[in-house]
């Protein structure tokens, strides 16, 4: 199981302190936020895109993660393929999953699912590993299992399907509230920002 320390507006001292302390692993979800942290981290560091991508930002992503969490529509991902073949790349990836269906959230619908990413199959420079989500919110963390559970049955029927020929099955779920349910649950990759690092702080709206 992957421990990815979610950094969203903490500062690099955090970082540093959590890396020293033995993380290796740190989700951003801002481009241009990582980007101005990268050079000032270890070379050892992985960095995980877990936040929304935009398609004019894909390029700079192809550069910098060496995971991308949120790839949550055809386009996205056809554009990541396109920026990574140029830069000679092979990116792991997760598909974005929208459990719940909610127009605040993004993510491929999980009504099927397996024949709307079908294409993403043939894609040369994106390596499709495993699925994200994010459930509804729920006030008690045993609210997240049903749809941990409907997450990792998403994975398991594109695990079985031919065309997924190096399809690791990586389940990305659980954040701070509810890490240790999903955990149960099969979680691969959990992230967990304000239980490592403590409250955001306001570092301004790079995106």
């Amino acid at each position: 199981m992957t421990l990815v320390g979610a950094s969203k507006r903490q500062p690099v001292e955090k970082l540093l302190a959590a890396h020293q302390a033995g993380l290796s692993v740190f989700g951003e979800n801002r481009v241009q936020e990582a980007k101005s942290k990268i050079d000032l981290l270890p070379k050892d560091v992985q960095w995980h895109l877990i936040g929304p991508l935009q398609s004019n930002k894909a390029r700079l992503a192809a550069q910098l993660f060496d995971v991308i969490h949120s790839v949550d529509r055809l386009k996205i991902a056809r554009v990541l393929d396109r920026e990574a073949k140029r830069l000679g790349r092979r990116i792991p990836c997760l598909l974005e999953i929208n459990l719940g269906g909610e127009g605040s959230k993004h993510g491929f619908s999980a009504d099927g699912l397996a024949a709307t990413v079908t294409p993403l199959a043939e894609l040369e420079s994106l390596s499709i590993q495993g699925l994200m989500a994010i459930p509804p919110y729920g006030a008690d963390p045993e609210a997240s299992r049903a749809w941990f559970r409907q997450l990792r049955g998403l994975r398991d029927e594109l695990a079985e399907r031919n065309e997924w020929s190096d399809f690791s099955g990586w389940l990305s779920m659980g954040m701070s509230g509810d890490f240790e349910v999903a955990i149960e649950e099969g979680a691969t990759h959990v992230r967990v920002g304000t239980a490592l690092f403590g409250p955001r702080l306001d570092l301004g709206n790079a995106q």
